[in-house]
């Protein structure tokens, strides 16, 4: 276990309502307490910016500092931001959420999969959580190729009968669907139906020129790719590697997070960039919608009931993937006692790899976004859950 006990905290840039003032701490001590590298939390409370700070480093010699607009890998909080897409689609009448994925999408009925619906995708019972067929390094930036091996592959578990986190196909499958309703790539409909009207600087694809304000990704540890023979293992091994590891690269490891073709393309469960505060007025918007009340002269994101919803459990307790508790909705994560989002039980959002965070609180009025680039514990980490122990304290 490294210990960051010695480490001086850098300047912490932006402002905070003096209220929040245990938030600005608590960001400060990850720094001290808890090998923070680089990172930026943006809360709205009450429909009011009540912190945006940002501080430490974003290069990988760690000598560039973090800057009001650095942009970061936010890992699977992508996942939500594909969510809304659908949903949004969904609200239209583009999408239906118990139709057959095989009506807009024939070649998926393959290998029994004729009855599987979108509910059962954005839930993470479709039995679709991993690729069995070997793939070779760099299959994941081929959107076309991803597409084609998840239609050919068979349920790892008979749909609707059990849950699993589908980690990284999830935002290939749902993502499929957004391109067939919508005519668009998943990242240019975010772009052109949800961040860009909200002025959120949140994204899939970031073209060459937006590179230079990313900020490096440290990952500690290389994760394996070979020796692994998938025909050996027995299912439950084969569906947990396959699921992280298949294609090689898919998960961003070994370096892959940090490389021009991964930040270019759409791995829309992963590789989602943004500022903390983009994620934060994205999940501001959720809350008007649910409010029904306008925002800033923006169109409403999802409609209401729609979104509603979405917040109903579809699945909870044991996850055959991650082989622990998970609890879900329609795409987006629900707050559960092992890992929760603040005290309230109406909180919805997405967790990262690494700690990154948005969700929102329709109880407390609510929006918060975590963004860093240290992979930190992935389950319960300190740091995000001092942020959170620090904002409900100041409510």
């Amino acid at each position: 276990m490294r210990d960051f006990r010695s480490r001086p905290v850098p300047p912490i840039d932006g402002r905070c309502d003096p209220a929040f003032r245990a938030l600005r701490d608590a960001f400060a001590d990850n720094f001290a307490l808890h090998g923070e590298v680089g990172a930026a939390v943006t809360v709205v409370a009450g429909g009011r910016v009540v912190a945006d700070l940002w501080a430490g480093l974003a290069d990988a010699e760690r000598r560039a500092p973090w800057q009001r607009d650095t942009l970061v890998n936010l890992f699977s909080v992508s996942k939500a931001l594909v969510t809304i897409c659908a949903l949004r689609l969904v609200a239209q009448g583009a999408l239906e959420v118990d139709a057959p994925v095989a009506r807009l999408w024939p070649e998926f009925a393959d290998a029994g999969k004729e009855d599987v619906t979108l509910r059962q995708l954005l839930a993470h019972r479709a039995g679709l959580a991993a690729i069995r067929e070997p793939l070779p390094l760099g299959t994941a930036l081929d959107w076309r190729a991803m597409t084609a091996a998840l239609a050919r592959q068979a349920p790892w578990w008979t749909p609707d009968s059990a849950h699993g986190y589908h980690s990284n196909t999830y935002g290939f499958l749902v993502g499929e669907l957004v391109r067939r309703a919508s005519g668009k790539t998943v990242g240019a409909y975010l772009r052109d139906e949800v961040t860009g009207p909200l002025g959120a600087d949140v994204s899939f694809g970031v073209p060459p020129r937006e590179h230079e304000r990313i900020a490096a990704f440290v990952w500690n540890g290389q994760l394996p790719y070979a020796g692994v023979d998938l025909a050996t293992l027995p299912d439950e091994a084969a569906l947990r590697y396959c699921a992280y590891f298949n294609p090689p690269g898919v998960s961003g490891e070994s370096g892959w997070v940090n490389t021009p073709a991964w930040r270019m393309a759409e791995i829309p469960s992963a590789n989602g960039h943004a500022t903390a505060r983009g994620i934060a007025r994205v999940y501001t918007a959720l809350l008007a919608a649910l409010a029904s009340r306008g925002l800033d002269g923006c169109r409403t994101l999802i409609a209401r009931d729609v979104l509603e919803h979405a917040l109903v459990e579809q699945s909870s307790g044991y996850d055959l993937v991650l082989d622990r508790p998970s609890r879900f909705g329609l795409g987006f994560q629900l707050t559960q006692p092992e890992r929760p989002m603040g005290p309230n039980p109406r909180a919805f959002g997405h967790f990262g790899s690494g700690g990154a965070l948005g969700f929102c609180d329709p109880d407390a009025d609510v929006a918060f976004g975590y963004v860093m680039n240290d992979m930190g514990p992935r389950w319960q980490n300190p740091r995000n859950r001092a942020l959170l122990d620090a904002l409900y304290a100041s409510l």
